[in-house]
């Protein structure tokens, strides 16, 4: 897919400044409101005048009923430099005369209706700073989200919303467990598969949210080698296989999976594996609902997976073998696409 070659494109070159629309971000989070109320969130990939995660909470700060909201930027960031220098005495770069990026922190305690017309809108954000319960500092490192002053940061908050670059995912969701953070973060489907991931979706220390209509998403992006204008529009990019990883609970994760099929008399439909006792379902619609043994399904059955009804035993994924992964699953010696090892409760 041309979604999946670009990302691949955009991770060689470490191009990781995708911006997420504001509509898919409405739409994921409206199922977790219950989870915000008097929290401080952080906003911790995200340039305040660009991102649309910051323009979300501070739309929605009263109607979520923050405490806070925290938002850094990094100074790599392609467009940190369009808005800064009116806030910051900036110096230009002498090779290219251009002012420097400069990594900062806004923080918002309040957003009044500070033009008195009623509502919370783009015009108030764009006053939030004259608030003097709100703040805009430079940081003395480069944002990095390891870097000592940003983890500092992300100690304050209690739950975490962003775009993290897909070429850190390993390293930003280590960090979120590391320090017991709250958090619904947008991830590759291919992450489910990471050594580092797919133990805690076991543990059910993490799973998957609502998700994208049909699995992809489109992304504005500032590289015109990646984000051509046969994607969606120009200016953007299309990814298939996006997912939101979350340890929000959320009602979609509680719905019971209806099962139609019958694994007695369709022995033939459910192959064994080769190299693990197990039986072969292709299409997560096609799970027998009188198996009860173990069954190898797709990735994507993370997206209708409810704990109280599936256990996750393990995944086939890769050549190395240990307690969850059990190596790529083979049928009558061939290869096929990676499994998720269930086994239905009783």
């Amino acid at each position: 897919m041309a979604g999946n070659s670009n990302l691949q494109n955009a991770k060689r070159a470490k191009k990781d400044e995708f911006y997420t629309q504001l509509v898919d971000i409405e739409k994921e989070l409206r199922h977790y409101r219950k989870h915000f109320f008097g929290k401080v969130v952080l906003c911790n990939c995200d340039d305040p005048y660009e991102s649309n995660f910051f323009k979300y909470f501070a739309l929605n700060f009263n109607h979520l009923g923050l405490k806070k909201l925290i938002a850094t930027c990094y100074d790599g960031s392609p467009i940190a430099a369009t808005e800064l220098p009116l806030l910051f005495e900036v110096m230009p770069k002498e090779e290219d005369n251009k002012p420097r990026r400069i990594a900062h922190k806004i923080e918002i305690n309040e957003v009044p209706d500070m033009n008195n017309d009623g509502a919370i809108d783009l015009s108030d954000v764009r006053l939030l700073l004259q608030n003097d319960k709100n703040s805009i500092q430079e940081l003395k490192g480069n944002g990095d989200f390891r870097s000592i002053e940003c983890v500092e940061i992300l100690q304050q908050a209690d739950i975490v919303v962003t775009n993290p670059p897909f070429s850190l995912f390993r390293e930003y969701i280590a960090q979120l467990v590391a320090y017991q953070k709250k958090f619904l973060i947008i991830g590759h489907q291919n992450a489910i598969t990471y050594k580092e991931i797919f133990p805690l979706i076991k543990s059910n220390q993490i799973w998957l949210g609502f998700g994208f209509k049909g699995g992809a998403a489109h992304f504005y992006s500032i590289y015109e080698d990646i984000a051509s204008s046969g994607d969606h529009k120009k200016g953007m990019i299309r990814v298939s296989g996006v997912h939101w990883f979350t340890n929000l609970d959320h009602d979609k994760r509680h719905e019971e999976m209806i099962l139609y099929r019958t694994y007695e008399g369709h022995e033939e439909e459910y192959p064994t594996y080769d190299n693990y006792e197990a039986i072969e379902v292709s299409k997560t619609a096609e799970i027998p609902s009188n198996y009860k043994g173990v069954m190898g399904v797709p990735i994507t059955f993370l997206d209708k997976y409810n704990p109280e009804q599936f256990e996750i035993m393990g995944i086939m994924a890769s050549t190395t073998i240990n307690d969850f992964n059990k190596g790529y699953p083979y049928i009558n010696g061939k290869r096929v696409y990676a499994r998720i090892l269930i086994r239905r409760k009783t």
